[in-house]
C-alpha cells in the first residue's frame, strides 16, 4: 500500500519525537519514585554537591535528598512554611517563607535571617519562587494565594508582581507586573535572560535582563503557565503542572514527561553531574536520568 501524505507526516513526527526524547533523556531511563507520603512537595533546590532540598509546605518542613545514596531525610522543621527554594553563591539556602510573607536566608546550621518582609511598608502577597542572578541579586515572584495560616490583614500588597533584591539586600524594586498570577521563574546562566510564568493566565514570558538588572520588554514564550521551572545546558525550558513539558529556546514543545500524580509542582537538576531531573509532585518526589545537564 502506498503511504499517504498524512501517514508519512505521522511517521516523521513519531521519529522526530523519539529523536528529541533521546536527545534529552538517557537511553532506557525511567521515572523513579524516590519517596512519597508528603502533603504537598515544592521548591527543589540543588546545592554544590548535587543534593536537593525540597519543601513539604503543609507540614512546615524542608526535606533533603542525598544524591549519593538516594535517601531522603527531614532537614529543617519548622521552616517558616517554606515554599520555593534556591541556593545563593555562598551556599546559603534562600526560602520563600510563606508563613509571614517573607524572604529568608538559611545557613547550613539552620539559622534563618529575614531578608525581606515588606515593600514600601506593606506586607508582601507571599513570595512563591525565586532565582539568583550571577551577581547574587534575587528575583522573586509574589502572587497572592490566601493561606489558612495567615491572619487577616489590610496592610498587604494586592498587586501580583516580580521583584528584584540587590546583592547587598539594600534595595527591593519592582521589575515586572501586569500578571494574573506570577509563579515559576528561572534565568539563564549568563544572567541575560529571565523566564517568568503567569500560571493564572496560562502563559510563560521571556525577558531580556538589562545592565542594571531591570527587565526589558517581555515577549510571549509559550501558551502554557507553570508552577515551577528549570533550564538545561541546551537552553531547553522545563515547565510543570501536567507532568513536565519541555520547550526549546524558541518556545517549541519538544517533549512531555508524564508523572502519575495529577499535579507536578516543581523541578530542578540534581546529582553531582546535575544530570538527574528531580521532580516534586503532590505527595511524592521522582527522579529521571537525563542526557542533558542543569546549569548554575
Amino acid at each position: 500500500m502506498k503511504p499517504t501524505p498524512l501517514l508519512i507526516a505521522a511517521l516523521l513526527l513519531s521519529v522526530s519525537c523519539k529523536s528529541q526524547k533521546a536527545g534529552i533523556i538517557s537511553d532506557k531511563a525511567e521515572l523513579t519514585l524516590v519517596a512519597e507520603g508528603y502533603d504537598f512537595t515544592e521548591g527543589p533546590a540543588v546545592d554544590k554537591n548535587g543534593d536537593v532540598y525540597f519543601t513539604d509546605q503543609p507540614n512546615d518542613r524542608i526535606v533533603k535528598w542525598n544524591a549519593s545514596d538516594n535517601s531522603v531525610s527531614d532537614w529543617m522543621s519548622p521552616s517558616g512554611r517554606s515554599n520555593g527554594l534556591y541556593f545563593d553563591h555562598d551556599g546559603n539556602l534562600l526560602s520563600c517563607a510563606d508563613e509571614k510573607n517573607e524572604l529568608w536566608r538559611i545557613d547550613m546550621e539552620k539559622n534563618a535571617t529575614v531578608l525581606v518582609d515588606n515593600f514600601e511598608g506593606k506586607k508582601l502577597g507571599g513570595p512563591n519562587d525565586l532565582w539568583v542572578d550571577p551577581d547574587g541579586g534575587i528575583y522573586f515572584t509574589d502572587p497572592l494565594y490566601d493561606r489558612p495560616w495567615w491572619e487577616p490583614t489590610e496592610n498587604r500588597l494586592e498587586e501580583r508582581r516580580v521583584y528584584y533584591v540587590t546583592p547587598d539586600i539594600g534595595e527591593v524594586k519592582i521589575v515586572a507586573e501586569n500578571f494574573v498570577m506570577p509563579n515559576g521563574i528561572i534565568g539563564t546562566a549568563d544572567g541575560k535572560t529571565l523566564y517568568i510564568a503567569d500560571i493564572g493566565d496560562k502563559k510563560t514570558y521571556v525577558y531580556p535582563v538589562n545592565e542594571d538588572r531591570t527587565l526589558g520588554e517581555r515577549k510571549l514564550f509559550c501558551e502554557l503557565g507553570s508552577d515551577g521551572m528549570t533550564l538545561d545546558n541546551q537552553g531547553n525550558v522545563y515547565l510543570t503542572g501536567d507532568g513536565v513539558t519541555v520547550f526549546n529556546s524558541k518556545g517549541e514543545q519538544i517533549h512531555h514527561i508524564s508523572v502519575p500524580e495529577k499535579w507536578t509542582a516543581n523541578v530542578t537538576f540534581g546529582g553531582p553531574q546535575q544530570n538527574i531531573l528531580f521532580i516534586t509532585a503532590m505527595d511524592s518526589v521522582y527522579t529521571l536520568e537525563m542526557a542533558v545537564n542543569g546549569i548554575r
